[in-house]
């Protein structure tokens, strides 16, 4: 048996307004994974998970993000018998000027209105990890055919 895959790192983050209750999301303009979805993107070598996510956050959205709290996993096979996973942040503490990045244009919007934006793959299904604390992975068994599974605590 092989102890040892292949690994992909990326991280995930959403940011909420404490005030509105009201979370920043971004309209990704790749056409590999478009639609509305957190801020994110990749661990890069010799960075720290959370040093990542914070990076990350400040690219695309122009926000510095203070103690992001790691609150689960997204995760699937990749074609290779590698592992893709997304470490999924949430805080509600940030400071700066909110500013579109290179990867899409990013907005407040409340939960409610997500239903009706288009937003990109699996991105609906992930949200009961940022909400529900009992809840703390998306892991999707067929990544082809978007056959997700959540995970409890």
């Amino acid at each position: 048996m092989r102890r040892t895959i292949p690994i992909e790192l990326t991280n995930m983050i959403m940011i909420e307004n404490p005030e509105t209750k009201e979370i920043l999301v971004e309209d990704r303009k790749n056409p590999a994974w478009s639609g509305v979805t957190f801020p994110g993107g990749h661990v890069e070598s010799g960075e720290t998970i959370v040093d990542s996510a914070i990076r990350e956050a400040h690219e695309e959205t122009g926000l510095n993000i203070i103690k992001p709290r790691l609150v689960g996993i997204k995760e699937w096979q990749l074609q290779n018998e590698g592992h893709y996973i997304v470490f999924l942040f949430k805080t509600i503490n940030y400071t700066g000027e909110l500013q579109n990045g290179r990867e899409g244009k990013v907005f407040w919007t409340n939960r409610d209105n997500l239903k009706d934006l288009k937003t990109a793959p699996t991105f609906l299904e992930m949200l009961p990890v940022f909400d529900q604390p009992e809840i703390s992975e998306l892991f999707l068994a067929d990544a082809l055919n978007g056959d997700p599974k959540l995970s409890w605590l």
